[in-house]
């Protein structure tokens, strides 16, 4: 009985830089700046609360969802931050982008293997380095020590920018429209 448990257990799929023990979601911290027209280009103070949950687990992987809430900043537009939701095997993090994204993740959830995955969505990676251009796109995601980095840059400017942390998850945060147009940069606090 107790090897049976053990090998069920085992079967599951886990991620070093996004994995969870159970579905409660986790809070965190985050600050950084944030800039755009109506700032003059100056960046200004942003802090954030990221909350990471695991809405699903699979014997091949699970889905998270990453929401970005308590925004504060004297900008005067107020920004927000979509949510994020991922699809995470032992080898990638992939960005879940559809319509409905909650129907999606039942879809998935339910499903016996893990879906294809276009490599413009990859988010992040187990080891290694990866490089796609899908001009006028350039990406690049590099696992070094205990961090995997996304960065995916265009050539009028924009930018996003994913820090992945072994055992930790998310801990960086960033994109930016044109030259300064309009963005921001959170990072983790300890």
């Amino acid at each position: 009985m107790t090897m049976s448990i053990f090998l069920s257990v085992s079967a599951y799929a886990t991620n070093q830089f996004l994995d969870a023990p159970d579905d409660k979601p986790v809070s965190a911290k985050f600050r950084g700046t944030e800039w755009n027209d109506d700032t003059s280009n100056e960046e200004i103070p942003l802090t954030a609360r990221v909350i990471t949950t695991r809405l699903a687990k699979m014997p091949w992987g699970a889905i998270f969802k990453i929401e970005f809430t308590d925004l504060k900043s004297r900008a005067r537009k107020r920004r927000k931050i979509p949510p994020d939701y991922f699809i995470v095997t032992d080898e990638r993090i992939v960005l879940l982008n559809e319509e409905n994204n909650d129907a999606a993740v039942e879809n998935i959830s339910a499903m016996d293997k893990a879906p294809t995955f276009e490599e413009g969505d990859v988010r992040g990676i187990s080891s290694g380095k990866l490089d796609h251009e899908d001009a006028p796109w350039t990406t690049t995601i590099e696992v070094k020590g205990g961090e995997c980095t996304y960065l995916a840059s265009h050539n009028s400017g924009h930018f996003s920018k994913i820090v992945w942390k072994k055992g930790v998850g998310l801990i960086e945060y960033a994109m930016g429209y044109g030259a300064m147009a309009d963005g921001f940069r959170l990072k983790r606090q300890k």
